[in-house]
């Protein structure tokens, strides 16, 4: 359980990057998207450059025409500890255990000697 309560500040060019590159893995116009979407051609484009805000209702959209998770367009624009320790996890998902186990035991110690750093 959390207490408190910590602000963050959303990086609309980092949640704008995910979603170019997602759409352009998909090879999906803008103009496309847009279509399917209800938007502008010129609208997704300011998404993608973080000029303009998406509604909710639009990155729900968005993430389900590319076929990603919201999670996946929002991991790396808000700031936290949560993201980073999330990112991690999904770098090391599915590789060799005994390495995996390896690289927790060098986290460890780094965090345990974080002061000395």
């Amino acid at each position: 359980m959390r207490i408190g309560v910590i602000m963050k500040q959303i990086d609309y060019k980092a949640l704008g990057a995910r979603i170019r590159e997602a759409r352009k893995k998909n090879n999906i116009t803008q103009e496309k998207l847009g279509e399917i979407c209800s938007l502008s051609t010129a609208h997704i484009g300011h998404i993608e450059r973080g000029t303009r805000i998406p509604s909710l209702e639009t990155i729900v959209k968005i993430s389900s025409e590319l076929g990603v998770s919201t999670d996946y367009l929002l991991i790396d624009s808000a700031a936290n500890t949560d993201n980073i320790l999330y990112a991690l996890s999904r770098q090391i998902e599915g590789k060799d255990e005994t390495k995996i186990k390896s690289f927790i035991s060098a986290v460890k110690a780094l965090a345990d000697n974080i002061d000395n750093l």
